[in-house]
């Protein structure tokens, strides 16, 4: 299927070809292909709509290298002090409140478009069928008991230290979207910029309180707009404001976190 063609589709026929082709080829190998990278590459990540937002700040020594290297000692402590101990009272809750696993795998969109697979402490009641992509909402009655507390104080994002390590997200960042979620705003504006760089467990917009459903487009041009004021002015000071307020809002819990 050609760029052209693709670029025909109406949003929801769009957004279930680029679902399928991912999901099939991850289901066949254990990684992306070389010849399904460039596809994806061919239309979800163009380098000259990106090179206008990232300014000479986003691409200095620290985002590309002293960034890497704050994410991998910081994930490496956390999953070695906290995640060992902390993991297995989640979970035991977890499996209490509800049947099914204790972790859920969530297939997102990544650095230049690249999917990967998202770790997250599962929220919602387990289901074997599989269904359609629908955002969370807030009174959800898919979200129990024990991951309303979990969503709340944004523990449920815990397991995401672990995508750190493995280099497919960063501590600070654009959050990563459910390639169904992006396929709806793919065209909207600068929406492509925020995977110029790679995807955080927490982000300018989270704090700011831009988080939650986007099914209006002028949510998510709010969510957007934090993204890149982010990405053109990343700094360790700013990265480290950013994430003393995520812990802030954990420990008392985030009012926009359904």
């Amino acid at each position: 299927m050609t760029k052209s063609t693709l670029a025909k589709l109406n949003p929801l026929t769009f957004r279930n070809q680029r679902t399928r082709l991912v999901r099939n080829t991850l289901s066949a190998e254990s990684t992306v292909s070389d010849s399904t990278n460039n596809l994806w590459h061919s239309w979800s990540y163009n380098a000259d709509d990106l090179r206008a937002y990232t300014s000479t700040k986003s691409q200095s020594l620290y985002s590309s290298l002293g960034k890497r290297s704050i994410d991998i000692i910081i994930s490496l402590l956390v999953i070695f002090f906290v995640l060992s101990w902390l993991v297995p009272i989640i979970a035991i809750a977890i499996r209490l409140n509800s049947k099914g696993p204790f972790y859920f795998i969530q297939l997102r969109t990544g650095y230049r478009g690249k999917p990967f697979n998202c770790y997250k402490f599962r929220t919602m009641v387990h289901s074997k069928v599989k269904s359609d992509f629908v955002q969370t909402s807030k009174n959800d009655k898919r979200v129990t008991r024990i991951g309303g507390f979990l969503r709340r104080t944004n523990l449920d994002e815990l397991l995401q230290f672990i995508n750190v390590l493995l280099g497919h997200m960063t501590l600070v960042g654009p959050r990563p979207h459910a390639i169904d979620h992006d396929a709806l705003f793919w065209d909207q504006g600068k929406y492509k910029a925020r995977y110029s760089v790679k995807p955080g467990i927490t982000g300018l917009a989270q704090i700011r309180g831009a988080r939650g459903t986007t099914e209006q487009h002028q949510s998510m041009n709010n969510r957007i707009r934090y993204d890149l004021i982010y990405i053109q002015n990343q700094t360790l000071a700013l990265d480290a404001k950013i994430f003393v307020k995520t812990f802030w809002l954990t420990m008392k819990g985030d009012p926009n976190a359904w």
